[in-house]
């Protein structure tokens, strides 16, 4: 089984009508001026064509995604737009629930799921996730939406030195080879933490969420030279996977009523690690 991940960038100006662009690693449709830029992560599952060693051509998703989907967001936006524009919300925005939470996204999603569904037989749709921010998305995982997942990235910097005492000094080197410098290394670590959560009920509170985060976790390691002054690390060796269980297991119990799905840690932009239970 194969599953094969699509992001599709638009934007969506409620200022003026938006332009057919031809630019889609930019946006399409584009705008001429101010907008809201969306990006939507489509992961199809799937087994590999013989003929083609495609999942899903992803010329295919972007047509599928762009002519279905995209007036889907436009209608949302406006008809949010134009519930604060008169005041509040009237019952036809109610009834959608236009009140700009995360589990609004969350339907939002699930009405794209149904309606592209059917459209990449016999593929189908493992997830659906749009970034509301370089740093911030919302998923789900099923079509009704019923559980969403909520991430965001946050940055530290660190240094470490990767070492046993049990290897000799000589299979430190041949083992870790120039992050055996007893000196350290730096980093500036990326890390990305998902909550689940179920849609129908208490509201994410993304400050709440943020201040936990970064008091439990961030702060503990963030400008520290973590083998000497982070206590986990004196006995662990501070490796990119060390890390991500250790961000994990520092913040499982602090985030209730959400519920902590997965932590991911980057090194760099080609080193990183997914821990979950």
């Amino acid at each position: 089984m194969h599953k094969l991940s699509r992001q599709i960038r638009f934007a969506i100006s409620p200022f003026e009508t938006t332009i057919k662009g031809s630019n889609s690693y930019c946006a399409k449709p584009a705008t001429n001026g101010l907008a809201l830029y969306f990006a939507l992560w489509v992961e199809l599952k799937g087994s590999v064509n013989k003929d083609t060693g495609f999942v899903v051509n992803v010329t295919d998703i972007d047509k599928i995604v762009r002519n279905k989907t995209v007036e889907i967001f436009d209608e949302f936006v406006r008809d949010y737009l134009a519930a604060a524009a008169n005041g509040g919300l009237n019952p036809r925005h109610l009834g959608r629930g236009l009140n700009g939470g995360f589990e609004q996204i969350g339907q939002l999603l699930s009405q794209v799921w149904k309606t592209i569904e059917n459209e990449f037989t016999p593929a189908k749709i493992d997830s659906l996730a749009v970034e509301l921010m370089p740093a911030r998305k919302v998923s789900i995982k099923e079509s009704g939406g019923d559980m969403l997942y909520f991430s965001e990235k946050f940055e530290f910097s660190a240094s470490h030195t990767l070492w046993n005492d049990k290897f000799s000094d000589e299979e430190n080197e041949r083992i870790f080879g120039k992050c055996a410098n007893r000196s350290g290394h730096g980093h500036n670590y990326i890390v990305e933490v998902t909550v689940k959560k179920p849609a129908a009920g208490e509201p994410l509170k993304t400050g709440d969420f943020e201040n936990i985060v970064s008091s439990q976790f961030i702060r503990i390691v963030d400008h520290k030279n973590l083998n000497a002054d982070v206590e986990h690390f004196k006995k662990v060796n501070p490796t990119v996977e060390n890390i991500a269980e250790f961000a994990f297991n520092s913040l499982a119990d602090k985030l209730k009523p959400m519920e902590l799905d997965s932590v991911t840690v980057w090194e760099n932009d080609r080193t990183f690690c997914c821990y979950r239970q």
